[in-house]
């Protein structure tokens, strides 16, 4: 049975004009849904990273513009999703003006809406703990149907965009600050913020 959500409010695009450490942290406890084949699938955002453009050699932006990573460039308030290790998407959101690269990547969600299609889309019986669901930044892309085609460039901030990203009211009472997970440069930056429940 999908739970019901208070009315949401569709963040703008001014949102995303600061810097990724301060967007990653703000965008906690908001929403992510994708409109999929007439259906809404939803997560509450629970993990996130900062990545910080020419001054991050984790960053994919690090070694300047190409095609891949021009959404990092701006404007802000864009997904960027890139492929990882041949089998996974990543899902990224663009921030700082325009011109100047940066971007949060999503780690995990607590499922909230549709979660029998994320359960299909993840190959997984209805039912399976939300961990197995959406915890982690290719579980969370294939539980909400999120490919690089044609979701790379989307315009979160649109109304009508199939991707968007909410405001529900709802604030995190605590949440951690940490090193990067699961890479190997800029690996000892406090650039994830995750929220945590058992406090």
């Amino acid at each position: 049975m999908t739970r019901a959500l208070p009315k949401p409010v569709l963040l703008p695009r001014s949102f995303y004009l600061d810097s990724p450490e301060i967007v990653a942290r703000a965008l906690l406890g908001k929403l992510i849904t994708h409109h999929r084949d007439g259906e809404r699938l939803t997560g509450r955002i629970t993990e996130v990273e900062a990545y910080l453009g020419f001054a991050d050699p984790a960053s994919h932006t690090y070694g300047g513009r190409t095609d891949r990573n021009s959404v990092l460039f701006g404007p802000p308030g864009f997904a960027y999703v890139y492929f990882i290790y041949g089998m996974h998407y990543c899902l990224n959101v663009s921030c700082l003006p325009d011109g100047q690269p940066g971007g949060v990547l999503f780690r995990a969600l607590e499922p909230i809406e549709g979660l029998e299609t994320m359960a299909e889309l993840r190959g997984l019986q209805s039912g399976v703990k939300p961990q197995l669901l959406t915890g982690g930044p290719g579980r969370l892309t294939q539980a909400l149907g999120i490919t690089r085609a044609p979701i790379n460039g989307i315009d979160v901030t649109l109304r009508g965009s199939p991707l968007q990203i909410l405001d529900d009211g709802y604030r995190p009472d605590h949440i951690d600050v940490t090193p990067r997970i699961g890479i190997s440069k800029a690996a000892d930056r406090l650039l994830r913020f995750v929220v945590n429940k058992k406090k």
